[in-house]
């Protein structure tokens, strides 16, 4: 690794032995803002793992209990990394994540990655806007998670425009263990573990307890095995953990027929057959139960979540010992661990940002967001539609604009860029002086500024709420701006709209073709967003700009008064 950048500001609150040309900074404020609090030290591990699925330099030989065998690697391996703990064992105080978010931004960090949130408050109410509001003036990207509290709507954190907020999905990896009754009846799950005997312990997933404690508690009563059930709500969303006894994690609908086999038979009978790492598995990727969904409770007409990524049964590294207490004194005593959650999610996100950021430098966060966005897929590895934890299609609700892309995101054709002072306008749309002046942190007179609606700020997605007393005759107008960053000397882009057939909302973009040249880079265009008929849901497309060799999707969300 090579030394710091020059511009490089930060220090390391390590000895002098603990920090090098990888971990360049490390910095504590769990004293109420202040940096003089204990050492930055990873106590739970979880730090550890995102920063490492960011930026971790590449290991061969990885893997959990035997599991998920390879060579483990952060998405930005050569990038440098230093870390802020804003959070201990009592939890994230919003005065400690803002001095740390500060910090970052003083000490020259060019991408930021939070793995915490709370409930949607205003903005004005909420620290991290407020502090990634003013690293996003300074041109720090910052990727944040949209949270764990799925899958119901309007659950996600995380929801400013200026932050890239990242929902969580399955791979096509899984650490399989299928479940075999008395009489016959498979079932497949996922898990880390080991050969079965005596009892099995049929637990439900639940929120109150973690998945692994259910298993500590099983190993403590003297249970051989465990099968944790979905609920529900959680459907076909399967998680792998570093269990302390052998484990099969099975969806609700095994689960029913497990329980009914249970109630049925007086002598039943159940074993588990590890099968190991399993490749290839469909469907893949698919957004998992606990990814929190839109819409925003803020910002309505900004679509949230942005982006969906890896975010289940992760590989990354690991500062503790796990799994079974046999395996404790083995050499091969693991440094990783598979977790899950948009907090791994995130991560993933922030380290494809540093990649973008590396190949174009002068790229605002807005640009790198949208080269993100209009380049994700939405059709899993099978060619069909991503689906959800019911194995229905999702919803931009569920995965913003489908799957990150990292490949197709550094050549994205055109961006949908986003000044500074577009976010004061958005804000002077929707609070008062004052309050825009706390999320600002100076003195803001909104009767001098342009004002700009929520569905007119220039984002890479288009989200509207047509008004109660809405009119076919009256469509809701969206103005965008999007700027040619091709290779090429001139490129044509063609318009193209995708809404469901029948669809109760009719969309339309002028000028249909656009010219572009490195002489003219910039080109605006309208769409006219047509309510024919009430829906009960959000009706969903995508409007694609086409070139030769290039085409930039952005997805269209329009709600009916009933939904707001």
């Amino acid at each position: 690794m090579p030394p710091p950048p020059a511009k490089w500001k930060g220090r390391c609150d390590f000895n002098a032995s603990a920090c090098n040309n990888k971990l360049i900074g490390a910095r504590s404020f769990i004293s109420e803002g202040s940096s003089s609090g204990g050492p930055p030290t990873d106590e739970e591990g979880h730090g550890t793992h995102t920063s490492s699925t960011a930026a971790g330099a590449l290991v061969p030989g990885a893997q959990v209990l035997g599991q998920a065998n390879g060579t483990a690697s952060g998405m930005a391996p050569r990038a440098h990394l230093a870390m802020y703990k804003v959070c201990s064992e009592d939890g994230c105080a919003s005065v400690d994540i803002l001095a740390g978010i500060d910090a970052a931004v003083s000490d020259g960090c060019d991408v930021l990655s939070m793995s915490l949130g709370g409930e949607s408050v205003p903005f004005y109410h909420d620290s991290i806007a407020i502090g990634t509001f003013a690293a996003a003036e300074k041109g720090i990207f910052v990727s944040m998670a949209a949270g764990n509290a799925g899958p119901n709507y309007t659950t996600l954190s995380n929801d400013a425009p200026w932050m890239l907020t990242v929902a969580a999905s399955t791979m096509d990896r899984l650490i399989s263990a299928k479940v075999i009754l008395g009489d016959g009846l498979s079932f497949d799950g996922s898990l880390d573990g080991f050969d079965v005997k005596n009892k099995i312990v049929l637990c439900e997933r639940g929120n109150d307890v973690g998945r692994v404690d259910k298993g500590i508690e099983v190993l403590r009563a003297g249970g051989a095995g465990m099968i944790l059930t979905n609920e529900f709500i959680d459907g076909y969303s399967l998680l792998a953990d570093a269990h302390v006894l052998p484990a099969s994690h099975v969806s609700y609908a095994a689960g029913v027929e497990i329980k009914n086999y249970i109630k049925s038979t007086p002598n039943c009978t159940a074993k588990i057959s590890f099968r190991g790492t399993v490749l290839g598995t469909s469907p893949a990727p698919a957004i998992t139960s606990f990814s929190s969904r839109g819409p925003s409770t803020q910002n309505m007409d900004i679509l949230k979540p942005d982006i969906t990524g890896p975010g289940v049964s992760v590989l990354a590294a690991w500062p503790f010992k796990v799994g079974p207490p046999t395996w404790y004194n083995v050499s091969t005593a693991p440094t990783f661990n598979v977790i899950s959650g948009t907090s791994m999610s995130t991560p993933h996100l922030a380290g494809i940002a540093a990649l973008i950021k590396s190949k174009h430098p002068d790229w605002s966060p807005a640009a790198i967001k949208s080269a993100i966005m209009t380049t994700a897929y939405v059709t899993d590895r099978s060619g069909t539609p991503i689906v959800n934890e019911q194995h229905k299609p999702a919803d931009f609700f569920a995965m913003g604009a489908g799957h990150v892309n990292p490949d197709k995101a550094v050549d994205p054709g055109l961006v949908y860029d986003t000044a500074t002072g577009d976010y004061i306008g958005f804000l002077c749309g929707m609070y008062t002086d004052q309050q825009v002046s706390v999320i600002a942190r100076q003195s803001v007179n909104c009767s001098t500024v342009q004002k700009i609606p929520q569905s007119l700020l220039n984002y890479p997605s288009i989200s509207v709420s047509f008004v109660p007393d809405w009119s076919p005759l009256a469509p809701v107008i969206v103005e965008r701006t999007v700027k040619y960053v091709g290779q090429a000397e001139a490129a044509m882009y063609q318009a193209h709209v995708d809404m469901p057939a029948g669809s109760f909302v009719n969309v339309t973009v002028t000028p249909g073709v656009l010219w572009f040249s490195h002489e003219t880079p910039e080109q605006k265009f309208t769409v006219l967003v047509f309510p024919l008929n009430a829906s009960t849901t959000a009706v969903q497309g995508a409007i694609r700009w086409v070139s030769d060799t290039h085409t930039v999707r952005s997805p269209v969300s329009a709600m009916f008064p009933s939904q707001h």
